[in-house]
């Protein structure tokens, strides 16, 4: 098993050679071919001066150029950023100056409006870099201030001798929103990222024998976890740029995939396509879906219709990916995430005092320990001390109980988070961005039940006194600032919100105030 990242193509180029590791956008890529690119690209990413430690920030959708990317990165022995698509450029903007990224790799359309950010005004938190380079991905010529990635492709060599770096040294810094209203960026070794797709694989019996449909984001833990599991054991990976029901439901056909992997959302707008029985998915030996919770009369009906299990997952961020999931051949309980990891410990910690664990069944905060869980958030170490216990113990800040067999049951979610069709979004980043209108005094946000998103976010806005506004300027206005789904779905216009006595807003009691 390597060791680092950067030994991941090489070791699989070796062990799995002329195999098709790849199918995007058309085209097939084998072992050999992944790490010949992956080293041209490396060479030519040396040449422009990124170093051992630097950070690249990788800011593409699904793409052979963001495969290729995120292992060049790690042969050098640099750290990969990985962000997003979805973001909007003053998102993307505090992201590369808070960690000090040095070069920001891009799809054209998403780096051309960030084009600006070369050279930063400020350097990252260490002082060491700002970024210098940005790389477009996509013909044509380069625009001024930018580079082409086909220009390093073809200006690097097929050979190279990669960075010999620590297991435990820094890998990953990914973002995730924080309830402060920022982003704050966990910090994942080598180890972190590596156990994590070795013992996922290892619970859901991956090999060499299957080929893997999906449409998650390579950029986020889930989609990593898929794009690097496949990898280390040989599989080939048909990864998707964006969801759509027909085209999933057609590569699975088409290559006989044998595991479909995705949120909640992707399996309930398949189920309810009507050419869904129409698509031959025999092939399929197993699924998995993760992010947000499923109702289990949909996962039952899809196990059904589909004719193989459907597995759940929980993770998070600050765990490189997975945390729990069902093992394929354990009882597929659901409802339930699963158990733990091989080498992973969780427990159901007590709410008021976290060195204790409350007894079977009983409801508490999921804690976890063990090679997966992130070395902190960057350079934020009161966050980081508020995350991880002093023994190791890290928040998930999810209640759930555990029943006597050690399956664990999520009750409840993180206090304040939202999660609309996978993804997370915080309602201090939107109260902060709304509160930016000009007409609005004060602003809560919080989650409305949505049959296929599982959550939305609803904005309570009030207004200044005299000042008057609507629902498509406050929408209009987060647009300009927020990632699309980060956009609020929903906003009620009221004269107050629930507060406490110390005027702490009680997001639990906005629904109160719904029209």
């Amino acid at each position: 098993m390597p060791e680092t990242l950067g030994e991941v193509l090489p070791a699989a180029a070796e062990q799995y050679g002329d195999k098709t590791a790849l199918i995007t956008g058309g085209r097939r890529f084998s072992f050999t071919e992944l790490n010949e690119l992956s080293n041209r690209l490396a060479n030519g990413l040396r040449g422009v001066g990124v170093e051992e430690g630097d950070r690249v920030t990788l800011y593409a959708p699904n793409s052979w150029e963001w495969v290729v990317s995120y292992h060049a990165i790690h042969k050098l022995g640099a750290v990969a950023n990985p962000i997003n698509a979805m973001l909007t450029p003053e998102e993307v903007s505090f992201v590369v100056e808070d960690c000090g990224a040095k070069v920001l790799i891009a799809s054209r359309e998403k780096g051309e409006p960030v084009l600006a950010l070369r050279g930063g005004t400020e350097a990252g938190k260490e002082g060491k870099s700002t970024l210098r380079e940005v790389v477009l991905i996509g013909g044509g010529g380069p625009p001024a201030g930018a580079r082409a990635f086909d220009d390093l492709l073809a200006c690097g060599c097929a050979d190279m001798q990669i960075a010999r770096v620590s297991p435990d040294s820094l890998s990953t810094i990914c973002y995730t929103s924080g309830t402060t209203g920022h982003p704050k960026g966990a910090m994942h070794t080598h180890r972190n990222v590596i156990v994590n797709a070795a013992m996922t694989a290892v619970m859901h019996v991956r090999t060499r024998e299957d080929t893997v449909v999906t449409a998650l984001p390579c950029s986020h833990v889930y989609g990593n976890v898929v794009m690097n599991a496949s990898l280390l054991y040989g599989m080939t990976l048909v990864l998707l740029p964006t969801f759509d029901s027909v085209e999933v439901m057609a590569a699975i056909e088409q290559y006989r995939a044998t595991l479909f992997e995705g949120v909640p959302t992707m399996f309930m707008y398949m189920l309810a396509h009507p050419d869904f029985d129409r698509f031959d998915l025999s092939s399929l030996t197993r699924c998995t879906v993760g992010g947000q919770t499923m109702p289990v009369a949909k996962m039952e009906e899809f196990e059904r219709r589909a004719g193989c299990p459907l597995i759940e997952l929980w993770g998070m961020t600050e765990i490189a990916g997975l945390g729990t999931t069902t093992p394929l051949y354990g009882e597929n309980r659901h409802g339930s995430i699963g158990i733990q990891l091989p080498h992973v410990e969780c427990r159901i910690a007590d709410l008021q005092d976290a060195s204790k664990t409350v007894p079977t069944e009983e409801v508490g905060e999921i804690m976890v320990r063990g090679p997966i869980v992130m070395q902190g958030y960057y350079g934020n170490e009161a966050a980081t001390r508020a995350t991880i216990e002093s023994d190791g113990w890290l928040h998930s800040g999810d209640l759930a109980r555990q029943d006597e067999d050690g399956y664990l049951w999520v009750v409840d979610r993180r206090k304040d988070m939202i999660l609309t069709a996978g993804y997370n979004v915080y309602p201090a980043e939107l109260e902060r961005v709304i509160a930016m209108h000009s007409a609005v005094a004060l602003v809560a946000v919080g989650p409305q039940p949505d049959e296929m998103k599982g959550e939305i976010a609803k904005a309570y806005v009030v207004l200044k006194p005299g000042e008057t506004t609507d629902e498509e300027s406050i929408v209009t206005h987060c647009r300009a600032h927020l990632a699309a789904y980060k956009v609020p779905r929903q906003v009620q216009f009221v004269d107050d919100v629930p507060k406490t006595s110390t005027g702490k807003i009680m997001r639990r009691e906005l629904k109160t105030l719904d029209a």
